[in-house]
């Protein structure tokens, strides 16, 4: 069966793979203006303990789920704990990825478009002004087919890869794009660091401001350090149920909490001194990098249009390459469970996911468009199941997923997950297993509460 369902051939694959699940658009546009709002550096060392404090449990937790339990994000808790409710935990799971995949491959179908426009020159070219790029995007989203045109040839990619199978589609593309997303960071960083003024930004992102810290950065580096790993939803229960008996569970998470908090950190010395080097400040959101960002194309590389043709081209396949690894991660939750529950082949499962996010994801496009006054509960389509997945769908998970393997799974089959049988030394069991059972439980309550208040009052 476990050949049938197939696996990672290699641990380089399994890092890869589970970092490119984590790394998203997120680290590239919302990072950067956390960091600007919590006071630079001072922020990222915040951020840095609550990865490897909160985020990091949850993760282990996912995988000690996938592994010992070879199966799916809903098998895996039937297998684990059969006639029990915490099934539902695994069921929250596939539907956020139903959901995700819908309304980000919208925002991906951006990116591509974005893409395309930069490699004809769209962005740098000159002729737009400040005004026209917000006019340019606001045009286009709210068009009625050029976007659904977009999410389809994304979701198509997305498709590609997850119907080709873990070692011959998902393994061997994120081999290739997460080195190349890593090459591009560091040629855009080059770029970037050749602005005026760069030096400030640096400082800026290496020297702690104290004075900034409050009880709300503290908060939002918590909520960025959960939500950078994409934990709580159970993709990483599905690619750990592909890990090999010899994958170091402990280690692995270690090295994919490094590349993405990488991936994040170095986005700061992309965006930060091309930004402040024309005097723009960061924008949250969407804004940044289809508004902001081709205005300091054209200001900042005017009189050099061949480096910002460069810039702009690196910088949004940079964007594509992000979504597109975490796209991935978000189809094969809900593949894997279709193809195993109904027993039907992988390539045919993949085009009933494809065409589900389709469908769904032409109701978010057109929530920015012809449908923006069709709304469920106050929301848009996208609205609604962006803060679905966020508000509650990923907070509970994480918080379940770490009171299941903390409190309920036998303290020995955790045990013998993180040790591989035995046959591996984790000096760190006790510690481990305390972040896992008080501390991550905690800081997830904590950042769950904190959007309830957020919602409520």
């Amino acid at each position: 069966m476990h050949s049938e369902r197939g696996s990672f051939g290699s641990q380089s694959g399994v890092i890869l793979a589970s970092a490119g699940s984590a790394v998203g658009l997120g680290n590239i546009w919302r990072f950067p203006t956390e960091v600007g709002r919590g006071g630079g550096a001072a922020f990222i060392l915040i951020y840095l303990g609550f990865i490897f404090l909160v985020a990091m449990p949850v993760m282990i937790s996912e995988f000690v789920i996938g592994r010992s339990s070879r199966s799916n994000a809903i098998g895996a808790f039937q297998k684990l704990s059969p006639g029990k409710p915490w099934v539902a935990v695994g069921v929250m799971g596939v539907l956020g990825g139903f959901l995700v995949l819908s309304f980000y491959s919208v925002v991906a179908g951006w990116t591509l478009h974005y893409t395309i426009a930069s490699a004809f020159g769209q962005l740098t070219a000159g002729g737009q002004s400040s005004v026209d790029f917000g006019q340019a995007f606001n045009s286009f989203v709210s068009d009625p087919w050029q976007p659904i045109i977009y999410l389809a040839v994304f979701l198509l990619l997305t498709h590609l890869v997850v119907a080709r199978g873990i070692q011959h589609g998902i393994e061997r593309y994120s081999k290739f794009m997460m080195p190349m997303l890593l090459v591009i960071i560091v040629l855009l960083i080059f770029f970037s660091l050749s602005m005026p003024g760069a030096a400030d930004s640096i400082r800026f992102l290496l020297q702690p401001d104290l004075s900034k810290v409050t009880p709300e950065v503290i908060l939002g580096a918590m909520g960025q350090a959960f939500f950078s790993l994409s934990v709580g939803i159970g993709c990483l229960v599905t690619y750990s149920s592909y890990f090999s008996k010899e994958t170091r569970l402990v280690s692995s998470a270690v090295n994919v909490c490094i590349i993405d908090t990488m991936v994040a950190v170095l986005s700061g010395f992309i965006i930060f001194p091309t930004v402040f080097s024309v005097g723009i400040a960061p924008d949250a959101g969407p804004g940044l990098v289809f508004i902001t960002l081709p205005n300091v194309f054209v200001l900042a590389f005017g009189k050099m249009p061949i480096v910002g043709y460069a810039f702009a081209l690196l910088f949004y396949v940079l964007l594509l390459l992000a979504a597109l690894t975490s796209s991935i991660s978000m189809h094969e939750i809900c593949t894997a469970f279709i193809s195993e529950h109904f027993g039907k082949s992988r390539r045919w499962t993949a085009i009933v996911v494809t065409a589900v996010c389709l469908v769904l994801g032409s109701f978010c496009s057109l929530s920015f468009g012809p449908w923006q006054d069709v709304t469920i509960f106050g929301r848009g389509f996208f609205d609604l199941f962006d803060f679905t997945v966020t508000k509650f769908l990923m907070p509970l998970g994480g918080l379940l997923m770490t009171l299941f393997v903390g409190w309920y799974l036998d303290r020995k089959l955790v045990e013998q997950q993180l040790t591989n049988d035995g046959s591996i030394l984790v000096r760190t069991m006790k510690p481990l297993l305390f972040l896992i059972r008080w501390v991550a439980p905690a800081g997830i309550l904590v950042i769950f509460i904190n959007e309830l208040i957020d919602i409520f009052i």
